[in-house]
């Protein structure tokens, strides 16, 4: 590749959606770094690394026995700050995510207007092209590294929760099970988690550099809206391709790229998500609105209690302010410590 061809933009394109083309930079740097294009990469199993089940298995298991270790060791010990460290691991993966999702978008738009989204979540010439394939693996490995999430929870002495400890590794393994199922479908839950994680990642970074935000409890609104639209696109996809194989006198939409045992994986993983997700918010947030509809009852009723009381004597406000200020009515003075 030429040195100028790396850097092409002009107006945007349906090709070039933002107007400098990313696949020629992502290309180029590729190719610095594994010395062949990106688009030449082949996901093997054996052969291509963290490609085998034992290998995805081996690094999960060690991932909990690490984080549940790591919590009872730190039980008697004071916890690490580990802030500069903590912005660090959210800016990077903030940053991952967003080039990742952009590449996505480049690859995706010009596919899903020409051919239609049937053809983009169902057939491998639309949602497993070279290029995709390649993506879907690096999302696949950065998946091991959001477990380091974890991690800075047990060194900081922070609770370590079902939802957080189940969902980071099995996101790790429904990955790599819709990598070896070859599934189509894949880039809908891909790119719709990598929009949340832009958000999320960055919102942990600007909170550890102690930016308050008033939209957290949105990010979780986020999340659970991209796991009904997830469902949505996997159940389709499973139904058309089910009911099209086993039991054609049925609705269907025609054969769906993708084997059977990730299809199942998805629906399973995800609709747990969902789930989890749910119980979540309405544990985590709708407790605070009862308990602030609570709160605001109880000084909606004090006011009026206040507003039909009759005025208290001017004597005992002087009384009390000479409390309070610990002052004696007969003019001394008390010591405020004491």
């Amino acid at each position: 590749m030429d040195k100028a061809d790396w850097l092409q933009y002009g107006a945007p394109t349906l090709d070039r959606p933002f107007g400098v083309a990313l696949w020629p930079i992502f290309e180029t740097a590729f190719e610095a770094v594994k010395g062949y294009k990106p688009q030449d990469f082949r996901f093997e199993q054996g052969t291509t690394p963290m490609s085998t089940f034992r290998a995805t298995a081996t690094m999960l298991v060690s991932y909990y026995i690490v984080i549940f270790g790591g919590r009872e060791l730190m039980r008697n010990r004071e916890p690490f700050k580990l802030n500069g460290l903590f912005k660090i691991h959210n800016l990077y993966l903030t940053l991952i995510s967003g080039v990742l999702l952009a590449l996505f978008a480049e690859q995706l738009i010009p596919i899903l207007w020409r051919r239609g989204v049937f053809f983009a979540i169902c057939d491998h010439e639309g949602g497993w092209t070279d290029k995709l394939v390649v993506l879907y693996y690096l999302n696949y490995l950065t998946k091991y590294l959001e477990l380091i999430d974890t991690c800075f929870l047990f060194l900081k002495k922070k609770p370590l929760t079902f939802l957080h400890t189940y969902h980071h590794g099995a996101t790790a393994l429904l990955c790599y099970t819709q990598l070896i199922g070859h599934t189509s479908v894949s880039w809908v839950p891909i790119t719709l988690n990598l929009m949340v994680h832009v958000v999320m990642y960055w919102y942990y970074f600007q909170s550890a550099r102690g930016i308050r935000i008033w939209w957290k409890r949105y990010i979780t609104v986020m999340q659970i809206a991209q796991f009904v639209i997830d469902l949505g696109f996997v159940y389709f996809a499973s139904w058309t391709y089910f009911a099209s194989t086993y039991w054609p006198h049925l609705p269907n939409a025609g054969r769906c790229a993708g084997e059977e045992f990730a299809a199942i994986a998805g629906i399973c993983i995800l609709s747990s998500y969902l789930l989890l997700f749910l119980s979540f918010y309405a544990a985590t947030y709708r407790r605070k609105d009862k308990k602030g509809e609570k709160g605001g009852s109880t000084t909606r009723k004090t006011l009026r209690r206040m507003s039909q009381a009759p005025l208290p004597d001017p004597a005992d406000i002087a009384h009390h302010t000479a409390h309070a200020s610990g002052v004696k009515s007969n003019g001394s003075v008390r010591s405020r410590k004491a």
